[in-house]
């Protein structure tokens, strides 16, 4: 029993690291995408697809720190408020 936790660890530290992909091998897939498109390497066309697929990933990224800020942060208290405090769940002057 003491040897499962300490696999099942390294197994998940596993599985979290293989799944990064280093700024080649995303700069290769996005290639590999717009090439699949039709579009010629070298072309503005080509270069304006690069450049879409890296705004999509950015917006994506955004989107997600966005929709996660509250589950991790919590909800927004302001501090120092005109006689405002926050007692029990509830805002009270």
């Amino acid at each position: 029993m003491r040897i499962v936790a300490p696999v099942l660890s390294l197994l998940a530290m596993t599985f979290v690291l293989s799944s990064c992909q280093t700024a080649e091998e995303i700069r290769a897939a996005d290639e590999a995408r717009c090439g699949s498109y039709g579009f010629r390497r070298g072309s503005e066309n080509f270069a304006n697809c690069l450049m879409n697929q890296d705004l999509s990933r950015r917006a994506d990224q955004r989107a997600f720190m966005e929709s996660n800020d509250d589950f991790f942060w919590g909800p927004t208290i302001v501090v120092g408020g005109p006689g405002y405090y926050h007692n029990r769940g509830y805002w009270r002057r």
